[in-house]
């Protein structure tokens, strides 16, 4: 935090229950060289990985499936989502997260992953960023049923579609950013082929 057309003036934390909501008040320099003070909330979550699973022998990719409550708050009748595996960081770095991750979501133990892009999800209200990785699986990778841990809560469904039918998806059954970005750089870089 070095640029010198913010000043922080304030940082009030407005909760701190799952993660931390904090109220920043700052100065920010307008082009005219003069300078406002604003407030803006920020939600830090953390910072997460993502990854798609695909099979090029067999076209597929694995998803999960599970119930997210702020969907269902926004007009999702059921509240479930059809994801990419993924998590937040804790205190692994994102390469140790995605493999720790997907073989408690997917439960396959994946050989190699390859990082593909790194973004902000949400940058006018979350401090998050993902980082996206790719890893190819085959059957005998499968060490579990995974669904995620018991203690998280998580109940996920272990979901292996054909590639095309997800893509199709998108938009419909497929409404989360992280997971259609995945396919749509899937599609584009031709990683089925």
């Amino acid at each position: 935090m070095n640029n010198p057309k913010i000043k922080i003036l304030k940082d009030e934390i407005l909760s701190n229950n799952w993660y931390t909501l904090h109220k920043i008040t700052y100065e920010y320099q307008k082009k005219d060289g003069s300078f406002e003070t604003q407030s803006r909330e920020a939600y830090d979550r953390g910072n997460g990985a993502t990854i798609l699973l695909y099979n090029k022998e067999k076209q597929t990719v694995i998803l999960t499936r599970q119930f997210r409550m702020p969907t269902y708050l926004n007009g999702n009748d059921s509240g479930m989502m059809i994801e990419a595996c993924a998590g937040l960081l804790d205190t692994e770095n994102a390469e140790e997260c995605i493999r720790r991750e997907t073989e408690e979501e997917t439960g396959y133990s994946i050989r190699e992953v390859k990082k593909v892009f790194e973004v902000y999800m949400s940058p006018g209200s979350v401090t998050e960023t993902i980082c996206f990785f790719t890893g190819e699986y085959t059957k005998d990778m499968k060490v579990n049923d995974g669904g995620g841990l018991a203690e998280e809560q998580e109940n996920i469904e272990v979901l292996e579609l054909p590639f095309e039918k997800a893509m199709q998806m998108i938009g419909n059954e497929i409404k989360d950013a992280k997971t259609i970005m995945l396919l749509q750089h899937a599609k584009i870089t031709q990683l089925l082929k």
